[in-house]
């Protein structure tokens, strides 16, 4: 008999979880309309993540100043090009834009190293990376004056000292992590108490959710991005959009 492994699902906020998400909800449209009216041209990198969401639904409800972009790599899940649509119909007053990588430079790598070549070595996968993420992400940042992040300080080891500001030293900009100290619970109590659309691929056990070949289910148990860059060490698992 085949045993089917036991994967991630979705949290269940408690009626606790709920009763405390006021006070953060509080802050977080705090947070937001500080960074809205603090900068002219502020910038929000969504991933259509169940975070990215969170702020997305914030923003677009408080109406604030902030355009919220997608980096539409090329190699997204169909759930997630879905959920885009979703965004667009669910929040037709938004701002929101998809950046895609430049089609010469996607092509060429594709063609001289591989389409999945990325498998091969941390430098190859980041060279796919800065193709499909960074590179897009430079050209929609170009004309901002801060840009905004759904990282939260929880989410790996990388992340464990993240402030709600930082200073930006490549572009010269500021950057906000709004949700920077809420938990995964936090997160899904929002989620769940107004009902904010989110990536079918989190009902399936995909906690944590990138390019479609670098991003697998996770067991029960197992740190939340243990699915994404799964074949490499845990210290380097980050695409180097937020060096």
């Amino acid at each position: 008999m085949i045993i089917k492994p036991n994967f991630w699902q979705i949290p269940q906020p408690t009626a606790t979880d709920f009763a405390a998400l006021a006070e953060k909800e509080q802050l977080l449209a705090e947070r937001i309309h500080e960074i809205a009216n603090r900068h002219q041209h502020a910038k929000f990198a969504s991933s259509l993540a169940v975070e990215d969401m969170v702020i997305t639904d914030v923003i677009a409800k408080s109406k604030a100043k902030i355009t919220v972009f997608t980096l539409e790599t090329g190699r997204l899940n169909p759930e997630t090009l879905a959920l885009a649509d979703t965004v667009k119909k669910t929040y037709p007053d938004l701002d929101f834009r998809l950046f895609r990588p430049n089609p010469i430079a996607a092509e060429k790598y594709d063609r001289e190293k591989g389409r999945f070549a990325f498998y091969e070595s941390v430098e190859l996968r980041r060279e796919c990376c800065f193709i499909r993420k960074i590179e897009p992400l430079n050209r929609a940042l170009a004309d901002a004056d801060a840009w905004l992040t759904g990282q939260r300080r929880e989410q790996s080891v990388t992340r464990t000292e993240l402030e709600f500001h930082e200073w930006d030293q490549s572009r010269g900009i500021d950057k906000y992590n709004p949700i920077f100290d809420w938990h995964e619970m936090d997160v899904w109590a929002y989620i769940l108490k107004y009902d904010i659309p989110y990536n079918e691929l989190y009902k399936q056990g995909y906690p944590s959710i990138g390019c479609e070949p670098c991003t697998k289910q996770v067991k029960a148990g197992e740190d939340i991005r243990a699915g994404r860059w799964w074949w490499e060490n845990k210290d380097s698992k980050e695409c180097g959009l937020h060096k």
